[in-house]
């Protein structure tokens, strides 16, 4: 309940609200004076990593109003972030882009406690600006919020008491993302001591002469249907050991036989995604099958191991920085998508310990991957236990309970 000598005011009533410009694209600069856009509001605060530039002469504009000063407090009002604020805690002086807005508070409201109180609102406000093809929120909307205000002086006790509390939550919250970081690294760094030193009696294989591979089959997506007796795997199901469900899957119920033939994977298969973002190089992923339903799509390569090569001691060493530097050796494409052909599989050279040597190896990397697993779970769930605590605090702070 909130506390008796509160009020609640219109935001408008508060704060002047003050929209951004709308420069013209064809106008950037490579230097000048910085413009702040949507894309520039990150955690809190302003990005510069991706700044624009105009020159004020190529306009008749006065652009005082637009300017955005250190401790300013902004807002995204469309796209995927829409109601993500940002405050410039930099001495660079920015420009306010159109569809970027700057909260203005009158005397009767503190800044700080403006932020705080905004961002409780965030969730709610994707929610106002959803619906529509492109997320939104007008000025009108935001002057429209209701906000509990306090006096002065309350405002800055709460101010205070949720910058401690903040601090605190943002130590805690760093120190289990270094142990969650720790945890990624143990398992990492053994993975790639293994392969660097190979032990005595290790061969030199090629991938191609101990191993079944073939490629996916080109399905018609017009075939593909939300359920059915095969499910196609496409390169957006494929993570590092992992199939992801959740990403659309397709099925197939009948199929030709010839079809099945040479798209049909095994449990054990392992399968490798061949196409990709280059800078990025978010492909060569591997993962090991379990099932025996799934069906091979084009631009994913299958690897069938034989007799002496464990099928998991091989999607290990796929994890390799070993594997991954002759895989991407031969990446051809354009300067955004990267592809990589059958012959960096084939020919990958494989450092191959006797199959009696495989198995321990095996062991003691799905030990520690367990492990680390469940240090991620552990890590994970603290992260989020504390972003709930964080809005426990300002549910508190805002109904008069701090």
């Amino acid at each position: 309940m909130m506390k008796k000598n509160w009020e609640v005011k219109k935001l408008g009533e508060v704060c002047e609200f003050q929209n951004g410009f709308a420069f013209k694209s064809k106008t950037y600069k490579p230097s000048g004076s910085p413009i702040l856009r949507i894309t520039n509001i990150k955690n809190d605060s302003l990005d510069t990593n991706d700044l624009v530039y105009f020159d004020k002469k190529d306009y008749k504009e006065k652009f005082e109003k637009y300017e955005v000063f250190k401790g300013d407090l902004v807002i995204a009002m469309s796209g995927a972030t829409t109601g993500k604020l940002g405050v410039n805690t930099t001495d660079t002086v920015f420009y306010l882009n159109q569809r970027v807005g700057k909260f203005l508070p009158k005397k009767e409201l503190l800044k700080e406690y403006l932020y705080f109180y905004l961002s409780t609102k965030v969730e709610e406000n994707l929610k106002i600006s959803a619906g529509a093809a492109q997320p939104n929120l007008s000025t009108e909307q935001i002057r429209s919020f209701s906000i509990p205000l306090p006096t002065l002086p309350e405002q800055r006790r709460i101010v205070t008491i949720l910058d401690e509390a903040f601090a605190a939550i943002a130590t805690a919250k760093e120190n289990a993302e270094k142990n969650l970081q720790n945890a990624r690294e143990l398992f990492e760094s053994y993975l790639q001591s293994v392969f660097a030193n190979p032990g005595d009696g290790w061969e030199e294989k090629k991938l191609g002469e101990i191993s079944e591979i073939f490629g996916g089959y080109a399905f018609k997506s017009g075939d593909f249907q939300k359920n059915g007796r095969y499910q196609v795997l496409r390169m957006g199901n494929v993570r590092p050991g992992i199939i992801r469900s959740d990403e659309s899957p397709v099925f197939i119920e009948k199929i030709d036989e010839k079809i099945l033939s040479r798209s049909l994977l095994k449990p054990g298969d392992i399968i490798i995604t061949q196409t990709g973002t280059r800078k990025k190089r978010d492909y060569g992923y591997t993962v090991s099958i379990d099932k025996s339903n799934y069906l091979l799509n084009q631009r994913l390569a299958a690897i069938r191991t034989s007799k002496n090569l464990d099928h998991q001691f091989f999607l290990y060493y796929s994890w390799s920085d070993s594997f991954r530097d002759q895989f991407f050796a031969s990446e051809t494409g354009t300067v955004g998508q990267g592809n990589v052909g059958m012959s960096a599989v084939t020919d990958a050279i494989i450092p191959l310990p006797p199959l009696p040597e495989q198995q321990p190896i095996v062991a003691k990397l799905d030990a520690l991957s367990a492990e680390t697993r469940k240090l991620e779970a552990i890590y994970q769930q603290k992260l989020a236990d504390l972003d709930e605590l964080k809005k426990s605090v300002l549910e508190k702070a805002f109904g008069g309970d701090l």
